[in-house]
């Protein structure tokens, strides 16, 4: 049964990472649950509920600032609570893979406006109250933003993505360095492999279990960053399947 007078909140939810960590952390906090289409949370909030945890899901763009700063009005309301434990940003923008004469600069933005732009809007939000539970909080308050392969590693016909992973990770450096001597604890995490997820039932098929990221242990990993005291803070993880190419 959860008992908090903090929360944790979650953009991005969707059947794969974002559901993982939301459970995980519901296990612990209120969670509120983030994304564009309801039907992205509405069966988990049921389900968190149902099992004796807390949970909201509210229809949020997390690139407009007005309707980011719209969903944390309606968690402070429904909670009563101004202070922030966790807040994991696992929202992506559109994925386009093209070579890089046939990119219009709408393609080469695509991804910029969600996994960058709405990064900094969502970071904005949730800083003052992680702050507010610095004192509050048994574990250091975190930030954990979820990047990809593309985020260290620019490929070929990726250069949109790559190019919007990049900034991602860069801005959680910098708010990283800024806000670790006031106690927050900021993570960037290096998916590099395929999430199995029902999406990818048909990805890698011929292989072993191994070779694809389980959610649940992406889930896990980010918890146990939630955990470390602030004489060891983690920046930066690689997380990837046992048969992944490097």
């Amino acid at each position: 049964m959860v008992s908090s007078n903090l929360f944790a909140v979650v953009a991005g939810v969707g059947p794969g990472t974002g559901a993982a960590v939301a459970r995980k952390f519901a296990s612990a906090y209120p969670v509120a649950l983030l994304a564009r289409s309801p039907e992205n949370y509405e069966g988990l909030v049921k389900e968190i509920n149902s099992s004796g945890g807390k949970a909201i899901g509210i229809s949020t763009d997390v690139a407009n600032e007005e309707s980011v700063k719209s969903a944390f009005e309606k968690i402070k309301k429904e909670w009563g609570s101004d202070g922030c434990a966790a807040a994991i940003f696992n929202a992506s923008g559109k994925f386009v893979r093209k070579p890089l004469l046939e990119m219009s600069v709408e393609d080469f933005v695509a991804g910029w406006d969600v996994s960058c732009k709405g990064a900094f809007i969502f970071s904005q939000a949730t800083l003052p109250l992680l702050l507010n539970a610095t004192s509050k909080s048994e574990h250091p308050p975190t930030l954990i933003f979820t990047g990809a392969t593309a985020s260290v590693k620019a490929n070929a016909l990726m250069s949109g993505f790559a190019n919007a992973k990049f900034a991602l990770r860069a801005l959680s450096t910098s708010i990283a360095k800024e806000f670790a001597p006031k106690g927050i604890h900021v993570a960037h995490a290096v998916i590099d492999g395929v999430i199995d997820i029902p999406r990818t039932k048909d990805w890698l098929k011929d292989m072993p279990p191994e070779a694809k990221i389980d959610a649940d242990e992406i889930a896990a990993a980010y918890w146990n960053l939630h955990l470390q005291g602030k004489r060891a803070f983690t920046n930066e993880i690689d997380i990837r399947p046992m048969l992944e190419k490097w």
